[in-house]
């Protein structure tokens, strides 16, 4: 299918066909990648993260995967307390 590239702002738009919208679950708002690969634009629709909440991952904490704390050298700056 042959679109025309349209100037929006300084930058250039691509509409959208609706049967490729459709097909690919894109819709108003949709979050995509843009990449080039061998000259070749590339858009691909982007997954919703999951959004973790910091009570259900705590929960998950026990003694099998708790770990001790790691040292990551001497103290230097504002970290030292006295």
């Amino acid at each position: 299918m042959d679109v025309k590239i349209q100037k929006w702002g300084n930058s250039l738009a691509l509409r959208i066909p609706k049967n490729f919208a459709d097909e690919t679950g894109i819709s108003e708002g949709s979050s995509v990648e843009i990449k080039l690969e061998k000259s070749k634009i590339i858009i691909s629709k982007l997954k919703k993260r999951k959004k973790y909440n910091l009570n259900d991952l705590l929960e998950g904490i026990n003694k099998s995967n708790l770990h001790s704390e790691t040292s990551t050298g001497k103290s230097v700056g504002n970290e030292i307390l006295s």
